[in-house]
């Protein structure tokens, strides 16, 4: 095993080997619990559906909201939380994870708040449609639709023009749609500096890694994740769901901006990630790729030491970009 902090493995860097020992037991403590958790193998029951809109994403529990958000309503009736420090030094716009069916921009009101704080953003977290009620294109219409708010209103909003957007799991993946949506539909290009794309899904006709990861009950799973996309892209086949618009691995990447991609080892959306990587690179914009030792899909969610660092991580990176 390899004991270094960050190790190169078949050119892939695998970063935080030495909290190995912690994410493994904290991942089979994880499964052992599944039996007390809402089955996450099948298209969810509207009621298993409301117990995970209520609840924080990967917990049991209703989220915190702070009295440092501020709900909002912007251009085209969308809904957005917005987090605004002593000193904004630019506007993240956050899209929440949660399989397009669940989560909310109130669900993570503490880590945005320090976000905030710590890397001197506003941040604009953008309530969305959900799906099954509203499914594709709902949620990325209302994603599109912040975006070009902000490229309009971010200087008179919050006194900059520095643009970055990103989000976890389901968010990622809108992100990187909304970028395409501004260059396609609307020639809008370098307006967000960078992009922060944790554990997304880039193909939703499955990856090779998603077809294979099986049944293991981590807080994603082969079934899980075919559920969701049934959920979000309800009638589609395999084939239109490897249209650009829906699978942005198959898009032109190009004019994209810099991009950070992280995912788990454990995370049956690693593939999406290395690929993305990769083909984001090969269209002429700079990538950091981390791959995080043992680390399941939506870890970030939970209290281990890889996600102190990896929140360090993209603090850095979005203050820095």
């Amino acid at each position: 095993m390899l004991s270094r902090a960050a190790a190169t493995v078949g050119g892939m860097t695998i970063t935080d080997e030495d909290c190995l020992p912690e994410t493994l037991a904290f991942n089979e403590h994880f499964e052992a619990a599944a039996a007390s958790r809402p089955a996450r193998g099948q298209v969810p029951s509207p009621a298993v559906l409301a117990l995970l809109r209520r609840n924080r994403l990967g917990g049991d529990t209703p989220p915190v909201r702070l009295p440092h958000g501020r709900d909002r309503v912007v251009e085209g009736g969308v809904k957005v939380r917005v987090f605004v420090p002593d000193h904004a030094d630019g506007v993240y716009l956050h899209i929440h994870g949660g399989g397009w069916a669940f989560g909310s921009a109130d669900g993570q009101d503490e880590r945005l708040w320090r976000l905030a704080e710590q890397a001197r953003l506003a941040v604009v977290s953008v309530e969305y449609r959900l799906a099954p009620e509203h499914p594709f294109p709902a949620g990325p219409d209302d994603c599109e639709a912040a975006a070009r708010w902000l490229v309009k209103h971010a200087a008179a909003e919050f006194g900059t023009e520095r643009l970055l957007i990103g989000g976890e799991s389901a968010g990622a993946h809108l992100s990187v749609v909304t970028l395409l949506r501004l260059r396609d539909r609307h020639g809008i290009t370098g307006a967000f500096r960078a992009a922060h794309l944790l554990f997304g899904p880039y193909d939703l006709s499955m990856t090779p890694s998603q077809r294979s990861f099986g049944s293991r009950q981590l807080l994603s799973n082969t079934d899980a994740i075919r559920g969701s996309y049934e959920l979000f892209t309800p009638g589609m086949g395999q084939e239109q769901r490897r249209a650009p618009e829906v699978s942005p691995l198959f898009a032109n990447l190009t004019r994209l901006p810099p991009a950070r991609i992280v995912v788990g080892t454990e995370d049956p959306l690693l593939d999406d990630s290395l690929f993305l990587a990769q083909r984001w690179q090969a269209a002429g914009a700079p990538v950091q790729l981390g791959v995080v030792a043992g680390a399941m899909h939506g870890f970030t969610l939970f209290p281990l030491t890889i996600t102190e660092r990896e929140l360090r991580r993209e603090r850095d990176f979005l203050a820095a970009a």
